[in-house]
């Protein structure tokens, strides 16, 4: 066996299923001592609710933790983001530009004040109102000099970010920092917010058997061979995919 870069989302992923979950933590933590394998979470979470959840389900420790969808990395288990990665980020974003112009929109409801953080602004967005408001936001955003991007998930939540900014760009990133292959990494998902860790590359991907129908429509209109759709929904589907991959035993 040979180590592999492990990336998985957290909340109807990695977690959402506590027996399988218990049996692929011990599995890659094992893998992990015996073969250098490293393990990385990327989620939407904004590090206070990635504590809480980490807690509450006694997850392992990762080797790096991408959150607030991919605009901060934690290496190990550092409490400060990595300054390299902030760095990239910086060119083009303008927190205090993009809370103007979004006040000009009475359907964007804050998020709590936990989930705004210095590379994402984020709201609650009705799905009924995304089709009008979503397009109108992004043009204004751009003609005021940002260089941004909306991710819109489970149809509810708008999080507004640095253009290089995604748990994809930021698992290649980690994967060029420790030299791993594409071939040697495996991602893992189940929502819209999910989809830039499958479209980045030729990286290995496992899709959970209960993923959301953005990820599955965006699945279909972009089929690869190496991207596996479990029948198992979250750790259990992730097991079924790193066994289909022959990473894992």
């Amino acid at each position: 066996m040979k180590p592999f870069m492990f990336v998985t989302d957290l909340d109807n992923t990695f977690v959402g299923n506590d027996t399988a979950l218990i049996e692929l933590s011990q599995k890659l933590n094992q893998h992990r001592q015996e073969y250098g394998t490293k393990i990385v979470y990327a989620t939407g979470r904004s590090p206070i609710l990635y504590q809480e959840l980490k807690q509450e389900k006694n997850l392992i420790d990762p080797d790096a933790l991408v959150v607030s969808v991919g605009t901060e990395i934690y290496l190990d288990t550092s409490r400060v983001p990595d300054s390299t990665w902030s760095e990239k980020l910086s060119a083009g974003w303008n927190r205090e530009v993009v809370l103007s112009t979004t006040a000009d929109f009475p359907e964007l409801v804050p998020q709590p004040d936990s989930e705004q953080r210095p590379f994402k602004v984020s709201f609650f967005l009705q799905e009924t109102a995304s089709t009008k408001v979503l397009p109108q936001l992004s043009s204004r955003l751009k003609a005021r000099g940002l260089d941004i991007k909306l991710i819109y998930s489970s149809g509810i939540d708008l999080d507004i970010v640095p253009q290089g900014s995604d748990k994809g760009q930021a698992m290649q990133f980690l994967r060029q920092k420790w030299q791993f292959v594409a071939e040697r990494t495996v991602v893992c998902g189940d929502s819209g917010n999910d989809i830039a860790l499958f479209a980045v590359g030729n990286e290995r991907g496992i899709i959970v058997g209960n993923a959301r129908p953005e990820l599955l429509e965006w699945h279909n209109q972009n089929p690869a061979n190496h991207r596996y759709l479990a029948k198992d929904f979250c750790a259990g589907g992730i097991l079924e995919g790193l066994k289909y991959f022959g990473l894992m035993e």
